[in-house]
């Protein structure tokens, strides 16, 4: 009798091929490959076991100390204005209002559109030392500004073009406001609770699952921030927007240290696993869900 369960395996073979081929396989080459000192240029045969050289470099190398600096900064701004603002115009967005649907669009395209190389490219010549920032700054009185030239102006482009992708993260919080229930508004409401207390009492209670996904999805993706710096600033000036992914990149591609890029990836990835961790450890303290008093009863 024929089984099934072949025809699954077959429709999915496809996927499982290119999983054990583009992900599985490179995860654990990455990983042998961060105890040797291979080079790009040279045959893998001729690569030296180095045990924890390469981890045990890092402890003195001062550019990774400066590039894991950074990264943190701009980690721990990001995200949480990222999700505020993502939060308020979403909180704005739920309102009904006329044409309400081509502005929820229109916010969701720079989301689209901002992790582009494309938009990086634009994003440089915007605020080029003649572009169309200091433009409007010298047609308003003010002084032009080296925005790509300064350490603390070019963290904060690449950190503006991080923000100005708050689409995706809208669109959750907006999913998750339009499924609270309609009646706990009004029960509030006929308690005599004002807006701000309706807010902070009943939205964002009900809200911190969403705000929880956003979160998480939102730290992996900022620790692995790439386009950005590598091509708005190349990392500079003064290393100021170094991140840790384009350090890895130009230890194996312009350094060709393969292995100690390889070790570099590693960390980073325990350094994501670390805060993915933390913060489902903290989650039973602050995440409500809305099914925990029928659970607990």
């Amino acid at each position: 009798m024929y089984d099934n369960r072949v025809s699954g395996y077959l429709y999915i073979a496809p996927f499982l091929i290119g999983l054990a081929t583009f992900t599985l396989f490179p995860f654990l080459a990455s990983f042998l490959l961060s105890f040797s000192d291979y080079q790009l240029q040279d045959p893998v045969e001729q690569a030296r076991f180095l045990g924890l050289g390469n981890y045990t470099q890092m402890a003195g190398d001062d550019t990774f100390h400066g590039s894991l600096g950074v990264t943190f900064l701009y980690v721990f701004i990001t995200v949480p204005l990222k999700l505020a603002f993502a939060l308020f115009i979403a909180f704005v967005l739920n309102f009904k209002l006329r044409g309400i649907g081509f502005f929820r669009t229109a916010y969701y395209v720079p989301s689209i559109l901002g992790g582009s190389v494309a938009i990086a490219v634009l994003w440089r010549y915007v605020f080029a030392g003649d572009g169309l920032i200091n433009q409007v700054l010298v047609w308003a009185g003010g002084e032009p500004l080296n925005w790509l030239g300064e350490p603390a102006y070019a963290l904060f482009t690449v950190v503006l073009l991080r923000l100005w992708q708050f689409g995706s993260a809208m669109v959750v919080f907006l999913a998750g406001l339009q499924n609270i229930p309609t009646d706990l508004y009004e029960a509030a409401t006929i308690d005599g609770a004002g807006k701000a207390r309706i807010f902070f009492t009943i939205t964002l209670p009900l809200l911190t699952p969403v705000i929880f996904f956003n979160f998480i999805m939102q730290i992996v993706q900022a620790f692995q921030e790439f386009n950005g710096p590598y091509i708005i600033t190349g990392g500079g000036p003064l290393k100021s927007t170094y991140l840790l992914p384009l350090m890895i990149y130009e230890e194996a591609f312009k350094y060709f240290n393969v292995g100690y890029a390889a070790a570099l990836s590693w960390v980073l990835f325990l350094i994501i696993a670390l805060f993915t961790i933390i913060a489902f450890a903290s989650a039973k303290y602050w995440v409500f869900y809305g099914n925990e008093r029928e659970d607990g009863e």
